[in-house]
């Protein structure tokens, strides 16, 4: 029986945080499932909201120590819409860049190849270290351009 690409992703994660020494809680589970099932890339508050239907005592802080543990293991992309908020994409942890719907907010990636290739020129011509991308481009989805003209 095959695995799927989600079942791999999450038993890589699992991996990851124990081989940290992290214990793997019912609450940390729920908020990884959350990251690789919603394609939305959620903000802290909207993966509290999900988790929180099945775990009521989740406290918000856990969310935010949970994405910051896999943002700091690499497992975890924090996207900088300009909103006031972050979002968070767990399925893709590699940079790449976004595409964000001035209407709905709706963020969707971009499979921009050259990222890591451009990360690398920046970081040969500025003598920065650890340069990641992050590329955000704006505009109106094709669900909303019926009647989105001037709502923008």
């Amino acid at each position: 029986m095959a695995v799927s690409t989600s079942e791999q992703r999450l038993r890589t994660l699992i991996e990851r945080l124990r081989a940290r020494g992290y214990r793997l809680t019912p609450q940390r589970l729920a908020i990884l499932q959350v990251l690789l099932r919603d394609s939305s890339h959620p903000s802290a508050e909207q993966v509290f909201a999900q988790v929180r239907r099945l775990y009521p005592t989740i406290s918000l802080a856990t969310v935010y120590s949970t994405l910051h543990v896999l943002k700091e293991l690499g497992e975890l992309l924090e996207i900088d819409c300009h909103e006031g908020f972050s979002r968070y994409d767990g399925r893709q942890p590699q940079p790449h860049g976004h595409i964000r719907c001035l209407v709905c907010r709706r963020v969707d990636d971009l499979p921009l190849g050259e990222g890591e290739r451009l990360a690398q020129a920046v970081a040969a011509q500025t003598g920065y270290q650890e340069v990641r991308p992050q590329l955000l481009f704006t505009g109106i989805c094709p669900r909303c351009q019926g009647g989105a003209e001037g709502e923008a």
